[in-house]
């Protein structure tokens, strides 16, 4: 009996724990994809809209 409480608590943590861990990781797996791209910038004034050549 000494033991027998220590021990419950000890695998109730532990479930709960390894449930909220697989839980995370479930969520993490599930964002798996990319963001869409904004096209709507200026291209005279925008770097990541506009393919920079250098001065050729």
């Amino acid at each position: 009996m000494k033991f027998a409480v220590p021990g419950a608590v000890s695998a109730a943590a532990g479930a709960v724990v390894g449930a909220v861990a697989v839980w995370l990781i479930t969520m993490g797996a599930a964002q798996d994809s990319r963001p869409d791209i904004g096209h709507n910038g200026d291209a005279s004034s925008s770097l990541l809209n506009n393919v920079e050549y250098g001065s050729r």
